[in-house]
């Protein structure tokens, strides 16, 4: 297997108001510090709003990939031959199956901000996963290169 450049590769990316909200918390942490003078408050706001942004910026980079024959899904990495059909989501439809249409045994990749998502059948029958919760900003663009991985791959 010869990996070429991957045709799918999205960063589930923190909205931007994330940012701002970093420095708030930054703000937040001098307020908490003003009391204890001038040093301290410097040291609350870049402490608190590096802080932030760090946590921001890691649960913001997580990734979903197609490379080769695998679609890497956060930490998962699954091969396109187990995979089924792909349903694009709707906020509607995919609100519904983070919720009551979920299945507990579903691998969910879950970002609040993204109100789109992709649902892919999982049809290894050795996988006691049912499907794949994908949160993604372009559903369409990756049920397509799923759809195409899949059929390079047979």
């Amino acid at each position: 297997m010869q990996l070429s450049a991957s045709p799918y590769d999205e960063r589930l990316t923190a909205p931007r108001s994330w940012w701002f909200i970093s420095f708030l918390v930054g703000v937040s942490f001098a307020l908490i510090l003003l009391p204890f003078g001038t040093l301290p408050l410097l040291g609350g706001l870049v402490g608190g709003t590096a802080f932030a942004a760090v946590t921001a910026s890691s649960y913001g980079s997580l990734r979903i990939r197609i490379v080769g024959d695998s679609l890497i899904a956060g930490e998962a990495k699954i091969p396109v031959t187990a995979l089924g059909e792909a349903e694009i989501l709707d906020p509607e439809e995919a609100r519904a199956w983070r919720t009551y249409k979920a299945d507990t045994r579903a691998f969910l990749l879950l970002r609040s901000y993204i109100p789109t998502a992709l649902r892919v059948e999982v049809t290894d029958p050795a996988d006691p996963t049912p499907y794949l919760y994908l949160s993604t900003r372009e559903p369409e663009r990756l049920a397509e290169a799923l759809k195409a991985a899949r059929a390079a791959a047979v």
